[in-house]
């Protein structure tokens, strides 16, 4: 189906309406920011970041009764859904489920459904489901954005009120178990960021044990209290020679289909390295860089736009090459890039970023400030021990990642089915209700 003819733009097996025929829309408005006297109050007032939430049970912000009053801003009872208005970004065409009362700003549409017509709950889903569709239908062409009036206008399949709520339960079903799990992944993220701050600090006896200043001695170093069995080095003295932290290729282009892949900054910094997607250099250019030719198990330092990512470099890109925005560090075989590579991406190790650049606003870290980097120094067998410790640590958060991304497929999976007719829910519901 096409929506130039008013239709919802996929198939499925239910009549349609218009969503002004069968729900209310409420767009809201802000109150002069030059009076005090309306803002800081009771009445709860939602702006367009907060439909990040997704589930809407109180937002941040208040304005006063006066400041309701005397703005276009309206109260709605919940439950509503709350859908962004505008926006280069992702907010345009987002939706949230809002639980409380409350008000919004201008770029903030609540949509109630009709409870004889319309189950709201389904219709959160239905325009999830639809984000690009929403994004599509934004007056300009896609940028100016949504308005009360072209909501209004969007179609939406009619299912029975019955199939409707099923519909929605079975997706806030997988909504849930994809909350509590990322739920589980922000509390790993406190234990580990408090246990690796223990690691990199106190370290491992040869017992097995942290240590703590009860029970073994510490001192004070540039790094703060330390255990008295390490030193502190600078990074490039952990390195095979001066070139062992170097920049990578300078000008790559143009790409060459067959040629010798390339690691860049998003290839290497937010997660497992797609190879397929890399892009490639010339032999010839390759030839030109050897010495950052990779061997697998070095560590990689983003020296542009957010400086001090780190990535610890798999096996797999043996033979690859690097690009200059990326520092490669190759440390002597006694130390560990495993603990290299924990420590750098560390509190400790982010500190000692910001200590050495020269201003917070800095875009560019140079070689030598890398080179002049503080780090600690347990024994080679201590570090392995860390190591390991750490890499569990960052195993059971990817468990758990993966376990969050697999529901998320899944959920879209279930959308596709289920919200466009593919799969009833009507073998779930009593024959009686089923209309």
């Amino acid at each position: 189906m096409s929506h130039r003819n008013g239709e919802v733009p996929y198939k499925h097996p239910w009549p349609e309406d218009q969503l002004g025929n069968v729900a209310s829309v409420t767009v809201g408005g802000t109150p002069s920011t030059s009076v005090p006297e309306y803002w800081n109050g009771e009445v709860p007032w939602m702006s367009s970041g907060d439909v990040h939430l997704r589930r809407i049970l109180d937002v941040p912000t208040r304005i006063s009764d006066l400041g309701l009053r005397c703005s276009n801003a309206t109260m709605v009872d919940p439950p509503a859904v709350a859908i962004g208005l505008a926006g280069q970004g992702k907010t345009r065409g987002t939706v949230a489920i809002v639980l409380c009362r409350l008000c919004t700003n201008q770029s903030v549409a609540l949509i109630k459904g009709n409870p004889h017509t319309l189950d709201t709950n389904y219709l959160l889903y239905n325009l999830e489901y639809r984000y690009a569709e929403l994004r599509s239908r934004s007056a300009g062409g896609g940028r100016a954005g949504l308005s009360k009036q072209l909501l209004e206008a969007v179609p939406v399949p009619l299912p029975s009120t019955t199939e409707q709520s099923k519909i929605a339960d079975v997706l806030s079903t997988v909504d849930r178990a994809i909350e509590q799990t990322q739920a589980l992944i922000a509390k790993q993220h406190r234990i580990k960021a408090g246990l690796m701050q223990d690691l990199l600090s106190r370290g491992i006896d040869a017992e097995g044990n942290l240590r703590s200043e009860e029970t073994h001695e510490f001192k004070d170093s540039p790094l703060g209290r330390i255990p008295i069995e390490w030193d502190i080095a600078e990074l490039g003295s952990l390195t095979e020679s001066y070139d062992s932290i170097t920049y990578g290729v300078l000008k790559p282009g143009p790409y060459v289909e067959n040629g010798v892949p390339l690691l860049q900054i998003e290839d290497v910094i937010h997660g497992d390295i797609q190879i397929e997607l890399l892009h490639r250099i010339s032999p010839e250019l390759d030839s030109q860089y050897k010495r950052t030719r990779l061997r697998g198990g070095e560590v990689v330092v983003s020296l542009v736009g957010t400086i001090g990512r780190i990535a610890h470099l798999p096996p797999s890109v043996c033979g690859f090459n690097l690009h200059r925005n990326l520092a490669l560090v190759r440390p002597v075989a006694k130390h560990s890039s495993r603990f290299l590579y924990h420590f750098l991406r560390s509190e400790g190790g982010q500190k000692e970023f910001a200590r050495n650049s020269l201003g917070s606003t800095q875009a560019l870290f140079n070689l030598g400030s890398l080179r002049a980097l503080c780090v600690p120094l347990p024994d080679p067998d201590e570090q392995e021990r860390i190591a390991e410790r750490s890499d569990a640590l960052d195993a059971a958060s990817a468990k758990t990642a993966l376990a969050r991304d697999k529901l998320i497929e899944l959920k879209t999976a279930m959308m596709q089915d289920l919200l466009t007719g593919d799969k009833r829910v009507t073998p779930l519901l009593e024959p009686a209700e089923i209309t």
